[in-house]
Protein backbone atom coordinates (compact mmCIF):
# COMPACT_ATOMS: atom_id res chain seq x y z
CA UNK A 1 0.00 0.00 0.00
CA UNK A 2 1.06 3.72 -1.04
CA UNK A 3 0.13 7.09 -0.59
CA UNK A 4 -1.10 7.19 -3.50
CA UNK A 5 -3.28 4.16 -2.59
CA UNK A 6 -5.70 5.99 -0.40
CA UNK A 7 -6.77 9.49 1.37
CA UNK A 8 -8.04 10.34 4.76
CA UNK A 9 -11.22 12.35 4.95
CA UNK A 10 -12.66 13.81 8.39
CA UNK A 11 -16.33 12.15 8.76
CA UNK A 12 -18.91 11.99 11.24
CA UNK A 13 -20.26 8.37 12.51
CA UNK A 14 -23.97 8.42 13.13
CA UNK A 15 -25.16 5.58 15.56
CA UNK A 16 -23.21 3.99 18.18
CA UNK A 17 -19.73 5.24 19.06
CA UNK A 18 -20.87 8.27 16.66
CA UNK A 19 -18.73 11.53 16.41
CA UNK A 20 -16.42 13.10 14.43
CA UNK A 21 -13.13 10.65 13.14
CA UNK A 22 -10.95 10.21 10.39
CA UNK A 23 -11.58 7.78 7.49
CA UNK A 24 -8.96 6.43 5.12
CA UNK A 25 -10.58 6.16 2.11
CA UNK A 26 -9.34 4.47 -1.57
CA UNK A 27 -8.36 6.79 -3.82
CA UNK A 28 -10.01 6.90 -7.51
CA UNK A 29 -8.34 8.89 -10.50
CA UNK A 30 -8.23 9.58 -13.96
CA UNK A 31 -5.80 8.05 -16.21
CA UNK A 32 -5.61 9.28 -19.87
CA UNK A 33 -4.01 6.50 -21.81
CA UNK A 34 -2.38 7.43 -25.39
CA UNK A 35 -1.12 5.11 -27.68
CA UNK A 36 1.51 6.24 -30.11
CA UNK A 37 0.62 9.51 -28.62
CA UNK A 38 -3.08 9.45 -29.77
CA UNK A 39 -5.49 9.84 -27.04
CA UNK A 40 -7.16 6.51 -26.75
CA UNK A 41 -9.21 6.21 -23.41
CA UNK A 42 -9.64 8.26 -20.06
CA UNK A 43 -9.92 4.96 -17.42
CA UNK A 44 -10.63 5.87 -13.82
CA UNK A 45 -8.58 3.40 -11.66
CA UNK A 46 -6.59 3.39 -8.17
CA UNK A 47 -3.34 4.55 -9.02
CA UNK A 48 -0.59 1.72 -8.91
CA UNK A 49 0.77 -0.47 -11.56
CA UNK A 50 -0.46 1.95 -14.28
CA UNK A 51 2.02 0.15 -16.85
CA UNK A 52 0.55 -3.21 -15.86
CA UNK A 53 -2.51 -2.07 -16.53
CA UNK A 54 -2.08 0.08 -19.66
CA UNK A 55 -0.99 -3.48 -21.60
CA UNK A 56 -3.45 -5.02 -20.14
CA UNK A 57 -6.21 -2.86 -21.46
CA UNK A 58 -4.55 -2.95 -24.82
CA UNK A 59 -4.59 -7.18 -24.93
CA UNK A 60 -8.46 -6.57 -23.83
CA UNK A 61 -9.41 -3.85 -26.55
CA UNK A 62 -7.90 -6.46 -29.25
CA UNK A 63 -4.67 -3.60 -29.96
CA UNK A 64 -2.24 -5.83 -29.12
CA UNK A 65 -1.67 -9.65 -29.24
CA UNK A 66 1.59 -10.10 -27.58
CA UNK A 67 4.06 -8.26 -25.94
CA UNK A 68 6.79 -8.56 -29.05
CA UNK A 69 3.48 -5.52 -30.42
CA UNK A 70 4.51 -3.11 -27.59
CA UNK A 71 7.11 -0.75 -27.29
CA UNK A 72 7.86 1.64 -24.54
CA UNK A 73 4.62 2.28 -21.85
CA UNK A 74 5.85 5.54 -20.00
CA UNK A 75 4.16 8.28 -18.44
CA UNK A 76 3.81 11.94 -20.18
CA UNK A 77 6.55 14.11 -19.52
CA UNK A 78 4.53 17.15 -21.69
CA UNK A 79 1.75 16.79 -18.58
CA UNK A 80 0.78 19.71 -16.65
CA UNK A 81 1.75 19.35 -13.03
CA UNK A 82 -1.97 17.78 -12.06
CA UNK A 83 -2.27 15.05 -14.95
CA UNK A 84 2.34 14.34 -14.55
CA UNK A 85 1.68 10.55 -13.04
CA UNK A 86 -1.81 10.38 -14.76
CA UNK A 87 -1.19 10.37 -18.37
CA UNK A 88 0.61 7.26 -19.85
CA UNK A 89 1.61 6.78 -23.26
CA UNK A 90 1.86 3.23 -25.19
CA UNK A 91 4.23 2.79 -27.98
CA UNK A 92 2.87 -0.10 -30.35
CA UNK A 93 4.69 -1.82 -33.39
CA UNK A 94 4.09 -4.01 -36.19
CA UNK A 95 0.16 -5.00 -36.80
CA UNK A 96 -0.56 -3.50 -34.09
CA UNK A 97 -0.76 0.38 -35.88
CA UNK A 98 -3.11 -1.04 -37.97
CA UNK A 99 -5.11 -2.41 -35.38
CA UNK A 100 -4.59 1.20 -33.73
CA UNK A 101 -5.40 2.90 -36.47
CA UNK A 102 -9.21 0.81 -36.87
CA UNK A 103 -10.12 1.37 -33.00
CA UNK A 104 -9.11 4.96 -33.08
CA UNK A 105 -11.51 5.44 -36.27
CA UNK A 106 -14.27 3.09 -34.73
CA UNK A 107 -14.60 4.15 -31.52
CA UNK A 108 -16.20 7.46 -29.90
CA UNK A 109 -14.01 8.87 -27.26
CA UNK A 110 -15.95 8.44 -23.99
CA UNK A 111 -14.76 8.64 -20.24
CA UNK A 112 -14.81 4.83 -18.62
CA UNK A 113 -15.68 4.42 -15.92
CA UNK A 114 -14.39 1.76 -13.05
CA UNK A 115 -17.81 -0.39 -14.12
CA UNK A 116 -18.14 -0.03 -17.75
CA UNK A 117 -15.67 -2.29 -19.26
CA UNK A 118 -16.10 -3.09 -22.96
CA UNK A 119 -20.07 -1.53 -22.76
CA UNK A 120 -21.32 -4.03 -24.72
CA UNK A 121 -19.06 -3.32 -28.03
CA UNK A 122 -17.73 -6.92 -28.58
CA UNK A 123 -19.74 -9.42 -29.34
CA UNK A 124 -18.96 -13.23 -28.67
CA UNK A 125 -18.97 -14.38 -32.34
CA UNK A 126 -16.09 -11.22 -32.79
CA UNK A 127 -14.47 -12.02 -29.71
CA UNK A 128 -14.23 -15.87 -31.57
CA UNK A 129 -12.97 -15.04 -34.33
CA UNK A 130 -9.88 -14.43 -32.81
CA UNK A 131 -9.46 -17.00 -29.63
CA UNK A 132 -11.95 -19.76 -30.35
CA UNK A 133 -11.13 -21.36 -26.98
CA UNK A 134 -8.62 -22.07 -23.93
CA UNK A 135 -6.81 -24.73 -23.10
CA UNK A 136 -6.18 -26.40 -20.09
CA UNK A 137 -6.84 -30.27 -19.84
CA UNK A 138 -6.51 -30.42 -16.30
CA UNK A 139 -8.53 -30.96 -13.37
CA UNK A 140 -8.36 -29.58 -9.82
CA UNK A 141 -9.97 -30.55 -6.74
CA UNK A 142 -13.29 -28.57 -5.12
CA UNK A 143 -11.82 -27.69 -2.31
CA UNK A 144 -8.94 -25.67 -4.26
CA UNK A 145 -11.45 -23.36 -5.82
CA UNK A 146 -13.13 -22.93 -2.17
CA UNK A 147 -10.11 -21.74 -1.02
CA UNK A 148 -9.38 -19.52 -3.09
CA UNK A 149 -11.66 -16.07 -2.16
CA UNK A 150 -10.06 -16.05 1.91
CA UNK A 151 -6.31 -16.38 0.54
CA UNK A 152 -7.05 -13.25 -2.18
CA UNK A 153 -9.30 -11.41 1.40
CA UNK A 154 -6.12 -12.13 2.93
CA UNK A 155 -3.92 -10.08 0.29
CA UNK A 156 -5.78 -7.10 0.28
CA UNK A 157 -4.70 -4.57 2.13
CA UNK A 158 -6.14 -1.70 0.71
CA UNK A 159 -9.15 -3.20 1.14
CA UNK A 160 -8.47 -3.87 4.84
CA UNK A 161 -7.61 -0.44 5.40
CA UNK A 162 -10.40 1.24 3.27
CA UNK A 163 -13.02 -1.56 2.28
CA UNK A 164 -13.41 0.53 -0.84
CA UNK A 165 -11.76 -1.77 -3.42
CA UNK A 166 -12.03 -4.81 -6.14
CA UNK A 167 -9.35 -7.43 -6.00
CA UNK A 168 -8.27 -10.10 -8.93
CA UNK A 169 -6.01 -13.09 -7.93
CA UNK A 170 -4.04 -15.30 -10.32
CA UNK A 171 -3.32 -18.48 -8.53
CA UNK A 172 -1.57 -22.02 -9.59
CA UNK A 173 -3.25 -25.19 -9.77
CA UNK A 174 -2.47 -25.63 -6.04
CA UNK A 175 -4.26 -23.04 -4.90
CA UNK A 176 -1.02 -20.40 -4.25
CA UNK A 177 -1.88 -17.21 -5.10
CA UNK A 178 0.65 -16.14 -7.79
CA UNK A 179 0.13 -12.30 -7.88
CA UNK A 180 -2.52 -9.94 -7.11
CA UNK A 181 -4.31 -7.05 -7.88
CA UNK A 182 -6.54 -3.56 -5.99
CA UNK A 183 -8.68 -0.93 -8.45
CA UNK A 184 -12.04 0.09 -7.74
CA UNK A 185 -12.24 -1.35 -10.96
CA UNK A 186 -12.96 -4.99 -11.09
CA UNK A 187 -11.98 -4.89 -14.65
CA UNK A 188 -9.48 -2.95 -13.91
CA UNK A 189 -7.63 -4.93 -11.16
CA UNK A 190 -8.15 -8.33 -14.06
CA UNK A 191 -5.81 -5.79 -16.59
CA UNK A 192 -3.44 -5.14 -14.36
CA UNK A 193 -2.53 -9.05 -14.01
CA UNK A 194 -3.21 -9.95 -17.40
CA UNK A 195 -0.55 -6.51 -18.59
CA UNK A 196 1.94 -8.29 -16.10
CA UNK A 197 1.84 -11.46 -17.53
CA UNK A 198 1.74 -9.85 -20.93
CA UNK A 199 4.74 -7.91 -20.22
CA UNK A 200 6.44 -10.52 -18.79
CA UNK A 201 5.77 -13.02 -21.80
CA UNK A 202 4.24 -15.33 -19.52
CA UNK A 203 1.07 -15.87 -21.78
CA UNK A 204 -1.17 -17.94 -22.32
CA UNK A 205 -1.69 -18.71 -18.67
CA UNK A 206 -3.13 -22.26 -19.62
CA UNK A 207 -2.10 -23.63 -16.41
CA UNK A 208 -3.67 -20.69 -14.08
CA UNK A 209 -6.98 -19.48 -12.21
CA UNK A 210 -8.36 -16.57 -12.00
CA UNK A 211 -10.71 -15.75 -8.67
CA UNK A 212 -12.52 -11.80 -8.52
CA UNK A 213 -14.40 -10.01 -6.03
CA UNK A 214 -18.19 -9.26 -6.62
CA UNK A 215 -19.70 -10.37 -9.54
CA UNK A 216 -18.75 -11.56 -13.10
CA UNK A 217 -19.60 -10.17 -16.19
CA UNK A 218 -18.66 -10.35 -19.62
CA UNK A 219 -15.59 -8.58 -19.72
CA UNK A 220 -14.20 -10.55 -17.33
CA UNK A 221 -14.37 -13.55 -18.69
CA UNK A 222 -13.59 -12.19 -22.05
CA UNK A 223 -10.38 -11.14 -20.49
CA UNK A 224 -9.62 -14.39 -19.04
CA UNK A 225 -10.16 -15.69 -22.68
CA UNK A 226 -7.48 -13.54 -24.00
CA UNK A 227 -5.23 -14.45 -21.52
CA UNK A 228 -5.59 -18.11 -21.48
CA UNK A 229 -6.82 -18.71 -18.71
CA UNK A 230 -9.10 -21.66 -18.32
CA UNK A 231 -10.71 -21.19 -15.05
CA UNK A 232 -12.26 -18.02 -13.58
CA UNK A 233 -14.34 -17.72 -10.04
CA UNK A 234 -15.97 -14.78 -8.23
CA UNK A 235 -17.38 -14.32 -4.66
CA UNK A 236 -21.00 -13.44 -6.44
CA UNK A 237 -23.32 -14.33 -9.55
CA UNK A 238 -22.02 -14.46 -13.42
CA UNK A 239 -24.25 -12.67 -15.44
CA UNK A 240 -25.97 -14.14 -18.44
CA UNK A 241 -23.26 -13.01 -20.86
CA UNK A 242 -20.43 -14.15 -18.86
CA UNK A 243 -21.93 -17.97 -18.85
CA UNK A 244 -22.35 -17.79 -22.18
CA UNK A 245 -19.20 -16.73 -23.39
CA UNK A 246 -17.55 -19.19 -20.60
CA UNK A 247 -19.91 -22.02 -22.31
CA UNK A 248 -18.37 -20.95 -25.96
CA UNK A 249 -14.66 -20.29 -24.63
CA UNK A 250 -14.27 -23.86 -22.87
CA UNK A 251 -13.86 -21.99 -19.44
CA UNK A 252 -14.73 -23.53 -16.28
CA UNK A 253 -16.91 -20.33 -14.87
CA UNK A 254 -17.40 -20.48 -10.86
CA UNK A 255 -19.67 -18.24 -8.92
CA UNK A 256 -20.62 -17.57 -5.53
CA UNK A 257 -17.39 -19.36 -4.31
CA UNK A 258 -18.18 -18.70 -0.29
CA UNK A 259 -18.49 -21.07 2.83
CA UNK A 260 -16.88 -23.69 1.39
CA UNK A 261 -19.26 -24.61 -1.68
CA UNK A 262 -19.90 -23.09 -5.01
CA UNK A 263 -21.73 -22.82 -8.68
CA UNK A 264 -20.38 -24.28 -11.34
CA UNK A 265 -21.82 -22.39 -14.79
CA UNK A 266 -19.85 -23.70 -17.66
CA UNK A 267 -17.06 -26.65 -17.98
CA UNK A 268 -17.37 -28.69 -14.93
CA UNK A 269 -15.25 -31.03 -15.92
CA UNK A 270 -11.90 -29.47 -14.74
CA UNK A 271 -13.46 -29.51 -11.07
CA UNK A 272 -12.22 -33.00 -9.90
Amino acid sequence: MSDRDTRTYASIRVGPGGGPRDEVVAVEEPMEVRVNGSPFAVIMRTPGADRDLAAGFLLAEDVVHGVEEIGLIEYCLDADEEGRDNVINATVTGDAIARLDERLAGRRQVMMTASCGLCGRRTIESLQSRVASVDGHWTVPASVIASMPPALREAQPVFETTGGLHAAGLFDLEGRLLLVAEDVGRHNAVDKITGRMLLERRLPLSQAMLQVSGRTSFELVQKALLAGIPLIASVSAPSSLAIDLAREAGITLCGFVRGGGFNVYAHPQRIG
